[in-house]
């Protein structure tokens, strides 16, 4: 977490530090509008990559037996993102992540797989086409693999998350995305039970605009 932080500080140091330039710069780059007076930005169109660390992210089960259990596992997922940028200050985005687990309690291994693909909608503020801090929600669907002392059980369930994160405009292309976010993958049922399983994120993202 303090890694985090320390690298948030220096992204906004660097941004100011560089925004005079850029603004003088994006002129030229992004044209007014024909239509109206809106200044539609001509990159409408991005694509991305993410790392995640889930801070406890958290499986929880209740076994058929009435035994109730929650372990939490801070790891790394990983991720790709492809979106548009609707106006200046909306855009969609289609996420796709990948995260896993393995662990052994009282005598028993649990072992999960998790592909989350989100549809994402924004609300960015733009500053100086410099920094633009955002708020988003999403909705999904996950593939959930959970494996309980070699029993393997799968479902693809409803996941929905919120997130909070600034875009950090480095050049005309390029994008340094850092957020945090809340996401309910949902629940597997088992043999012996169901798991369900969320998780709270913080993620750094690089994002590559372009136009068609």
């Amino acid at each position: 977490m303090k890694k985090f932080l320390a690298l948030f500080l220096m992204c906004m140091t660097a941004t100011g530090a560089m925004a005079n330039e850029y603004i003088d710069y994006d002129v030229t780059v992004y044209p007014e509008c024909p239509v109206c007076d809106c200044g539609s930005p001509s990159r409408d169109n991005y694509t991305g990559v993410r790392v995640y660390k889930n801070e406890h992210a958290a499986y929880s089960y209740n076994l058929s037996n009435g035994h109730k259990e929650k372990y939490k596992k801070d790891n790394f997922g990983f991720g790709t993102t492809v979106g548009n940028n609707l106006t200046n200050f909306l855009r969609v985005e289609y996420e796709t992540m990948y995260m896993g687990a393995q662990y052994t309690k009282y005598d028993t291994n649990f072992e999960y797989d998790i592909w989350a693909n989100m549809l994402n909608a924004y609300l960015l503020w733009d500053f100086d086409n410099a920094v633009a801090p955002y708020a988003a929600a999403g909705l999904g669907l996950t593939g959930i693999w959970g494996e309980i002392d070699g029993d393997l059980d799968n479902a693809f369930d409803l996941s929905y998350q919120v997130m909070v994160g600034v875009l950090f405009h480095l050049n005309s292309r390029i994008d340094l995305d850092v957020g945090f976010k809340y996401i309910n993958f949902g629940r597997v049922e088992h043999a012996r039970g169901v798991s369900k399983v969320d998780a709270t994120q913080l993620y750094l993202g690089l994002a590559y605009r372009f136009g068609l």
